[in-house]
């Protein structure tokens, strides 16, 4: 494990304090640390260090406790100055809310114990070989009085950083020898286990200091009480799900409000008066002082639904740890309310984070395209991860909400 002596987040006021400080400095370098793929090693032991990481860990264990609002708003400062950083600890909180939510106590103790101490959970979910996202091909079977788990994951956000490898994986045991139910186990392993495998082998147009790489798992044996089912989270109305995707939505958001401040920066020191305009400045220019303000709005929307989407959650996760959700499969049950409102912003969230990204170039004029400044990361991060997931579904559950009456999935994609 990764030796840190993490700070502790009293509040998230005191949270958002932290993010920005770090934004700021992360800021620094960042064209440089893209072009030329300079894994954010130091800045995530600052991030570790911070606290941050830990807080939403509960507090009878310890932690801050804060609730998904304020890991949004972490999330969304620190994207407006790296969104490559910012998504590196998004399935750190994910895997953290399913210990929350479905490990047992000496699992939360044990894993949460170590997220305290800065410890760094990332996830290896993703397949690529099946037939849709949702199949899983990694198994987890009984060996001997242990289980071994054997596959190849894709896209594994953040594990060249991490101490913890989160591990979805489906149970294998036709014969029953385990006693487990059948279903998907999340094995939470040592990112050092024997039988480990991490190849840092991104090679996507954006967000490429991620560390995502392929993690592949041959015959790695882990104990009984390394695996969580899955189940309890993502079949069951606990927000989960919405969990997640807001987390996405925030990065979005923040790749919108950091490209508009590169626009707004460079047009103010860097850019030419069109001709026709007749003034000194580009920025005096009332076509492109309007094409500033659309954009505003762009973002400023896309901030909005972000922190109504992050209230409805905060609520629902409220309702769910009360006992409160209604059980009916309704769009009125908060977890519901809760996932239909991230898909709003989620669309909105993506549609700003593209179309600023690359309006960038249309207000900055020719000069902002040289290859050696690297503002297109900025365009380049906003569409790749905006593909995590397709926006055209969250306008059909939003249709079959007012519809049909019809609550979205539970668990989303996350």
């Amino acid at each position: 494990m990764t030796a840190v002596t993490a700070e502790r987040i009293e509040s998230a006021a005191h949270a958002r304090a932290v993010a920005r400080r770090l934004a700021a400095d992360f800021a620094t370098g960042v064209a440089r640390r893209d072009r030329d793929r300079e894994l954010p090693h130091r800045e995530i032991d600052q991030l570790a260090a911070s606290g941050l990481l830990a807080v939403t860990v509960p507090a009878e264990l310890g932690g801050a406790d804060l609730p998904p609002s304020a890991v949004a708003e972490v999330v969304r400062i620190l994207a407006t100055a790296d969104p490559n950083i910012a998504q590196i600890p998004h399935s750190h909180f994910v895997y953290v809310n399913l210990l929350r939510l479905a490990g047992s106590e000496a699992q939360r103790r044990r894993y949460l114990g170590q997220v305290l101490g800065g410890g760094r959970i990332a996830n290896a979910q993703s397949e690529r070989t099946s037939a849709t996202v949702a199949e899983i091909g990694t198994t987890v079977r009984p060996d001997g009085g242990r289980f071994r788990v054997d596959g190849i994951k894709y896209y594994c956000t953040g594990s060249l950083f991490a101490d913890v490898l989160a591990v979805l994986a489906r149970l294998d045991d036709p014969d029953e020898r385990s006693g487990l139910a059948p279903g998907e186990y999340v094995a939470y392993l040592p990112a050092e286990s024997p039988g480990v495998r991490i190849v840092d082998d991104w090679n996507g147009i954006g967000q490429r200091t991620t560390g995502s790489g392929t993690v592949s798992f041959d015959g790695v044996l882990v104990d009984r009480e390394q695996l969580v089912a899955r189940s309890a989270a993502v079949r069951a109305p606990t927000g989960y799900g919405a969990f997640a995707q807001l987390l996405h939505v925030a990065i979005d958001a923040g790749i919108a409000r950091g490209a508009l401040t590169a626009a707004t920066d460079f047009a103010r020191t860097s850019s030419r008066p069109w001709f026709e305009a007749n003034v000194e400045r580009a920025i005096d220019d009332p076509l492109l002082i309007q094409r500033f303000g659309e954009l505003a709005v762009s973002v400023t929307a896309a901030e909005a639904t972000l922190a109504a989407a992050a209230a409805a959650v905060d609520a629902a996760v409220g309702a769910s740890d009360t006992g409160a959700a209604a059980p009916e499969d309704t769009p009125s049950d908060p977890v519901a309310a809760a996932s239909l409102a991230v898909a709003a912003a989620k669309i909105i969230a993506d549609r700003a984070a593209n179309e600023v990204s690359a309006a960038l170039f249309e207000v900055s004029g020719t000069r902002s395209a040289a290859v050696d400044l690297n503002l297109h990361h900025f365009w380049r991060n906003a569409r790749t991860h905006t593909l995590h997931d397709p926006v055209r579904w969250k306008y059909h559950h939003l249709g079959r909400a007012l519809l049909h009456d019809t609550a979205p999935p539970l668990h989303g994609l996350i």
